[in-house]
């Protein structure tokens, strides 16, 4: 028997490390799609701007309340434009970590553990 390899035993331990690897990228490729299915919506001037986006931050609505078009309010809307798109990017990226966590939970890993997903 060779003793610097440690028998079979490592060969049990590489076979669950590849196993738990493939549940990993399952779930991160399952996550992802959910991602992409859940909305969030950012609110800037009272609700009166209203961006919507993929959990994933892509942007997909943008609301805005015809009271706002006028010549002297250009900029305030466009300020609103942006304040509402960076509010639901952030809802959108504190979604996918939230949903990030509960699979490092589930699979017994740090939930403060960086992957590369």
């Amino acid at each position: 028997m060779l003793k610097g390899l440690g028998g079979l035993g490592g060969l049990g331990d590489m076979t669950k490390m590849m196993k738990a690897a493939q549940e990993m990228q399952t779930r991160m490729t399952e996550m992802q799609e959910e991602l992409a299915a859940m909305t969030v919506t950012g609110t800037a001037g009272a609700g009166m701007v209203t961006a919507t986006a993929t959990a994933k931050g892509e942007l997909t609505g943008l609301q805005i309340d015809p009271s706002l078009f006028t010549a002297e309010n250009r900029e305030v809307v466009e300020d609103l434009i942006l304040a509402a798109i960076k509010d639901a990017q952030e809802k959108a990226s504190e979604t996918s970590k939230e949903e990030m966590a509960k699979i490092t939970q589930a699979m017994g890993l740090p939930a403060d553990m960086k992957l590369p997903f």
